[in-house]
């Protein structure tokens, strides 16, 4: 299991970060790599609330997790402290061994140096099936294309 930790500025308070960490259409939006789409089936931002979300790659010549070309994964919203905090599990639907178990995100905000918010991630207990430097590089897609969604707003 590994871990990956992300840092992100953002030209916007954080509550208007928090608000895209907690709503489905904004995360359909951030939360997926280049070379993917996003399709959310299930999302309930409260504590014990569930979501599951699955990834599609646009080419046929990516394997995915789940199914042929698509990594679905899904858990629980386990702590939400508006403007401030965002802890959920997640665990892929796969029946591969290297990419089972339950995984944490934390997203933590905080008010950065010049004004703005300074948005951490942090990914924990990462199955061994996914190489730490490509989870990094996608988190940090996924976290600039959520700055640029907020930003823009």
């Amino acid at each position: 299991m590994s871990t990956t930790r992300v840092t992100q500025h953002i030209n916007a308070p954080r509550s208007a970060v928090y608000r895209a960490l907690t709503d489905a259409k904004s995360v359909q939006q951030w939360m997926v790599p280049d070379g993917m789409t996003s399709e959310i089936h299930v999302f309930e931002p409260r504590e014990g609330g569930a979501y599951r979300i699955s990834l599609t790659y646009d080419s046929t010549d990516h394997a995915g997790k789940s199914s042929a070309h698509s990594d679905t994964h899904g858990g629980r919203f386990v702590k939400l402290v508006p403007d401030r905090e965002v802890v959920q599990t997640t665990e892929f639907e796969t029946s591969d061994p290297s990419m089972q178990g339950e995984m944490r995100m934390t997203f933590t905000l905080a008010d950065a140096p010049g004004g703005g918010t300074e948005l951490t991630g942090l990914h924990e207990n990462v199955p061994p099936g996914v190489p730490p430097e490509a989870n990094e590089e996608g988190w940090q897609m996924s976290l600039a294309k959520l700055a640029k969604l907020v930003e823009r707003s």
